[in-house]
Parts: C-alpha cells; structure tokens; sequence
C-alpha cells in the first residue's frame, strides 16, 4: 500500500499576488468536470517525480484516491491535497521544487483553458495565431527574458536511455554549463534529465546564479513522463504541436542525444521546418551526440534521414560522437553566429519571430486509426510535407506506446496501420526495430514491448 500526505499547499511560482476574482476563477476551473480530471492528471505527475514510470494508468491505480482543489482565502489561494503520495514530502513538508511545479500546472492548465482555447482572441486554425499563442503561454509562464544573450541549448532524447548514454548527457550538459549556456529539455528522466544535471555542477563551479533549466510539456506525456526534479520552470504546453513550436521558438541550438521514437519526431519536425526555403539562410544550429557505444545508432538516424529526405539534409546537422568538450565548443561557437543574425534581422533573442513554421508542422494531428492509415508516407511529394507526415507517423506510435488516449485506442481497435512505399517502408520498420530492440521504446523495468502499429508497403 502506497503511503500518502494530506497537506495545504502555500502558492510560489508568482501565483503569490491574485484579486479575489482570478482566485475564484481558478477555483472554478479546477472543479470543471472536463478540466479537473487533466489537472489531477498532471498534478499527480509532479507529486511523482523521480517514479521511474511511464505508465500514466499504473500511477493513477496506484494513487486511486488521490484528491486535489484549489480553496479560496482572504489572502489568496492554497492548494489542498488528499492522499498524495509521501514521496514528495519531507518531514511532513512538500519539497520545494514540486510545489512550485505543482503552481505551474494550475498555472498553465487553467491559463490555456480560459485565455487561450476559451477567450475568443485566438483563432487557432491560422499559423500565426498559433504562433501567438505559444508566444503568450511562454510569456504567461515567465520564461521569456529579454535582458538575455542567446544561451539556450534544447535538448532532445529519449527517456529511456541506457547507463552509458545518460553519463553522457550529463558530461555534455557539464561542458555546455561550463560555457554559461542554460538548458531546456522535455523536462521527464533520461536524455531530458542528464543535461540538466550536468549543467547545474557546471553552473555552481562558475558561481553562476539564476541558472535556467527549462522544462516544456503536454498533458498527454506529462502524465506518463514525470518531470526531472531539476526542472525550475515548467510550462505546459496545450498539445505536442505547440510543444514543439515552444522549443524552436525560444531554443538558440538543439543538441540531440540517443532516444527513440518521440526523438525521431522531433528531429523530423526541426528539419521539415529547416528545409522550407524561407529558412535557408538562418543559422539554427543542431548537433547528433552521444558516446561512442552510440555510433551505430546515429549512423541509422542518418541513413534513414538521407533515404527519406535526400543527401543534402546532412547540411542541416552535425554528428558529434564521443566527445562532449567539442559538442560545448561548436555549440558556444554557433550561438554568436545567432546572435549577430538577431542583431542584423531585428529580431528578439528570447523567441525567435522570424523561423517560418508552416501549416503542416503546426495543425494538431489526432493519431486516429484513420488518420493514421491516411497517412502519405510516399517520397513522391515535397520533402517538407514528408518530414511533416514522417513526423506524425512517429508521433502516432508515441500517443499508442504512452498516452492515455492513444493505449486506450489501441486496446478498442487494434494496432494503427502505416502505408507507404516499399523504399521507405523497410529503413522504417528496421529502424523501428533497432528503438525495440536497443529498449529505447520503453523504460527498462517495463515488461517488454508489445508493438502498437502494423507497417504495410503499398503495391508499386
């Protein structure tokens, strides 16, 4: 029986000064029957950091009774919670940095709900309202600094990464701190978690303060990723679309580590943005990295990325293979050539205005088994709108390996089914096979892998 907490939560994370009207709205919202179960959703996420888990069922059955309410006070509000679970306290007391997590999910799931999808101002099916709405969510969530150089470094991988692997990140992120750059990941454990860690050794042997360690989520992989408890502000992102959107927006370079699936959705996502011509002179720069016991694994990445997309996409990257003090040096490098290309263009440092992110890469996709099977997964179209399906297809096989929904859909209907030609099919399916096999789609103490999708090859 898993041991738990009744405790009244003190608000942090700038939720400290509300009139007593944005007090009861927030109350209000978080007993809306279609918004409460998201947000004890995500809160349970965050009361369970560090779980090991990417089971978001398994961890609501192990915490079947667990209660939370915002209650309305003279002095503004307090987060009450019932039998939440005793890992995220101490003595008796939450730990700070879950707290102030905690605030950020009231904060950005209420916030989404009532001035974003529910205010009107936003027309959600053009590009830049969408756009526009990132822009506010980031902004909202105080993660926009205007005062700052360039100096975040996303980073991508997976969350179920091996020993090897992660001791990597961390060097990685150890070399990138030393240079005074800060760090966004996806914010859960492995590849999203190593960097941070590394960086914050990094940041206190150089007495640097007010260190950034940026986490970006949705609710859909909140709930089965947990965020890294050196996540010091956490943004919650209303769909993965947007998520994405976040990371190339506000991210000056992007460093990806080994992963699986979902790191393969992203990768296709920052390339099919980079290959759009009106993108071609911006710097943006994007490493592959990992430790030698890593290299087969980005030389399949390369050759699937060629196969699909051409020769010419290895212009858009560089593969770093075993040397972390030369990922830290090239990535220093490249962020003064962002910079001056800020400076020359006029743009802002904190968000990048000027990266022209396309329709395809910014409509939400519902992994559907019919919009899955309707998926063009041909060569014999424009490389971005195959980058953009690409992407979608891996998104899809994220949703049914962890999310909620997708489990659910797969569990009514059967496995999703993926048509394409016979020249994409195979370098797909053997590089689906390598994430199995290598467990990159599961964390470790997972049972083992049972495949959520059917690749089928069209007839030529």
């Amino acid at each position: 029986m898993e041991k738990t907490v009744n405790a009244r939560i003190n608000p942090s994370g700038g939720m400290d000064v509300l009139s007593k009207s944005e007090v009861s709205r927030l109350r209000d919202a978080t007993q809306n029957q279609s918004l409460k179960p998201l947000f004890r959703r995500c809160a349970l996420a965050v009361l369970t950091t560090g779980s090991g888990t990417d089971d978001a069922k398994a961890t609501l059955e192990r915490f079947p009774d667990f209660d939370i309410r915002v209650v309305q006070q003279d002095r503004g509000i307090k987060i009450e919670l019932d039998n939440a679970p005793e890992s995220a306290f101490v003595d008796g007391k939450i730990i700070t940095g879950i707290a102030e997590l905690l605030f950020a999910v009231l904060r950005d799931i209420i916030y989404i709900s009532t001035d974003i999808l529910g205010s009107g101002k936003f027309d959600l099916s053009r590009g830049e309202h969408i756009t526009n709405a990132v822009f506010e969510i980031l902004r909202n969530a105080k993660v926009l600094r205007s005062t700052l150089e360039p100096s975040l470094v996303v980073c991508w991988g997976g969350h179920s990464i091996n020993r090897v692997e992660y001791d990597y990140t961390k060097t990685v992120g150890y070399q990138l701190g030393l240079r005074g750059l800060d760090i966004c990941t996806g914010c859960g454990p492995g590849a999203m978690k190593g960097p941070m860690k590394g960086a914050a050794i990094a940041h206190a042997k150089q007495r640097r303060r007010k260190n950034r360690y940026i986490g970006i989520t949705e609710p859909g992989i909140i709930a089965a990723e947990s965020p890294n408890p050196i996540v010091n502000s956490l943004v919650i992102m209303p769909d993965i679309e947007k998520r994405l959107e976040a990371f190339v927006r506000v991210g000056h370079a992007i460093v990806v580590f080994p992963g699986g699936v979902g790191t393969a959705e992203e990768i296709l996502y920052l390339l099919g943005i980079l290959l759009n011509p009106e993108n071609v002179s911006m710097p943006f720069p994007l490493v592959f990295t990992g430790p030698a016991e890593s290299k087969a694994y980005f030389e399949q990445i390369d050759e699937f990325l060629v196969t699909a997309l051409g020769p010419d996409i290895r212009k858009l990257y560089r593969i770093i293979v075993g040397d972390p003090r030369e990922v830290g040096r090239h990535v220093k490098a490249m962020m003064a050539q962002v910079k001056d290309y800020r400076i020359a263009m006029k743009d802002a440092f904190f968000f990048n205005w000027l990266l022209k992110v396309r329709k395809e890469f910014q409509e939400p996709f519902i992994p559907t088994h019919e919009n899955m099977a309707a998926l063009n997964l041909s060569r014999n179209q424009e490389r971005h709108l195959l980058a953009a399906n690409l992407r979608r297809a891996f998104s899809g096989i994220v949703a049914g390996n962890v999310k909620e929904e997708g489990v659910q859909a797969i569990a009514r209907h059967g496995l999703f089914e993926l048509h394409g030609d016979r020249e994409l099919m195979e370098p797909m399916d053997a590089l689906l096979h390598a994430f199995v096999e290598q467990h990159r789609m599961k964390l470790p103490s997972s049972s083992g892998y049972k495949p959520c999708y059917r690749l089928v090859t069209d007839p030529a």
